[in-house]
């Protein structure tokens, strides 16, 4: 049962008994569980939550002998681009663990929650947002290789900055059509570039299928210009094949930007580790080291926006204000978060700068007649936060 949905007057209810998760005493199949709660007219949230405990059982941690009640409890707003399903698949994993007695690291329950989020809901988001929700800490940004998924550490903000968020109040999906085009759009470019290599005799390793370990300037001089502005479905698999990606396909009749979206992780990469190295020198007291971070963020931006198509109307408003302010009125950067096409704005500033930051969502909202959500400082995520174990006397 979820208090928010209730509160907002809608579904708020799901129930799902043991045997529809079951065949045989065996647990169904991913591609029939994902079918089993999209059929679920106005209800299919619940495959945020139950789908925690289907993929505990379905992945041998668990054997549910009797069902479970679940009060879900949350002041997030939903579709805003703060990873609240990701939140809500690792509260709910994280709980159904502890009530369980069951031991299992940040890392593998990002991962559990992962699967959540392809095989059951159906959306092909990465692993960040998910162990981000599970091994945040407060003030601290979480350092996060993505390929097999590895924790590098936590970077400590300087006391005199602080993260806001301002959401466009355009809601956002990452199973939306924009933000799978991008990821499909990006494999693409990998397999084009992995044929070609074949082709010239390299010998691959697993580093080589992700586009996030080419430098720049290799991707620059060696491959971009295999890569086309864009191409039909139907034809990249004649002369391609599939792709590498395991949670989508090429659909034959849709067409595709390839070069924006394999760009963007190479050169994304590059921004990400010098955007912590700046974080790093700030606290030493190097304000220009957080002029530069800013402007690492609104290339980002720009990037997430225009090369991948994940860009919207309002969220580049958002961005475009808090430049006008600029460090001299202590804003150093703003770019999207989340799947884009919507959502909200993260937003590097002095602390002191939290009026600022209301001019500029008073303007936004001025503008667009949008009344945007404000989110202030980072918030520890769920190993931080723990759990408690409640027994009725």
């Amino acid at each position: 049962m979820s208090a928010l949905l209730e509160q907002q007057g809608k579904p708020y209810k799901a129930e799902i008994t043991l045997d529809d998760l079951r065949t045989d005493g065996e647990p169904i199949s991913y591609e029939h569980a994902q079918e089993l709660f999209a059929s679920t007219t106005g209800k299919s949230w619940s495959a945020y939550v139950i789908g925690a405990l289907f993929v505990l059982e379905k992945e041998g941690l668990i054997h549910l002998d009797s069902g479970a009640d679940m009060l879900l409890w949350s002041d997030i707003p939903m579709g805003v681009g703060v990873a609240s399903s990701a939140a809500l698949e690792v509260a709910a994993m994280y709980a159904a663990a502890g009530a369980l007695g069951l031991d299992v690291d940040g890392v593998r329950l990002g991962e559990l929650a992962q699967i959540v989020e392809n095989r059951v809901v159906g959306a092909p988001c990465g692993i960040m947002d998910q162990v981000t929700s599970a091994l945040g800490e407060e003030h601290k940004l979480l350092a996060l290789r993505c390929q097999q998924c590895k924790v590098l550490g936590h970077h400590e903000l300087p006391d005199s900055v602080r993260l806001f968020g301002i959401s466009s109040h355009v809601e956002h999906s990452v199973g939306g059509s924009a933000y799978t085009h991008a990821r499909v759009g990006a494999f693409m470019g990998l397999k084009i570039i992995l044929d070609t290599r074949r082709e010239h005799g390299d010998r691959l390793t697993d580093e080589d299928y992700y586009l996030c370990n080419i430098a720049p300037e290799t991707f620059r001089t060696e491959f971009r210009s295999l890569l086309p502005e864009s191409i039909k479905g139907e034809r990249f698999l004649e002369e391609y094949g599939p792709t590498t990606d395991s949670v989508t396909t090429v659909e034959p009749s849709a067409t595709y930007s390839v070069l924006g979206p394999t760009e963007h992780p190479v050169y994304e990469n590059r921004r990400v580790q010098r955007f912590m190295e700046c974080i790093d020198r700030a606290r030493s007291g190097d304000r220009t080291a957080l002029v530069e971070a800013g402007g690492l963020m609104y290339a980002s931006h720009w990037s997430y926006s225009w090369n991948c198509n994940m860009g919207c109307p309002e969220t580049d408003l958002i961005v475009r204000l808090v430049s006008e302010k600029g460090p001299q009125k202590g804003l150093y950067g703003a770019k999207i978060t989340g799947g884009g096409s919507g959502g909200t704005v993260a937003i590097l500033a002095d602390a002191e700068a939290e009026h600022v930051v209301n001019e500029v969502a008073e303007e936004y909202e001025k503008r667009t007649g949008n009344e945007p959500d404000l989110f202030d400082r980072s918030s520890p995520g769920a190993y931080a936060f723990g759990h408690r174990r409640y027994r009725p006397e």
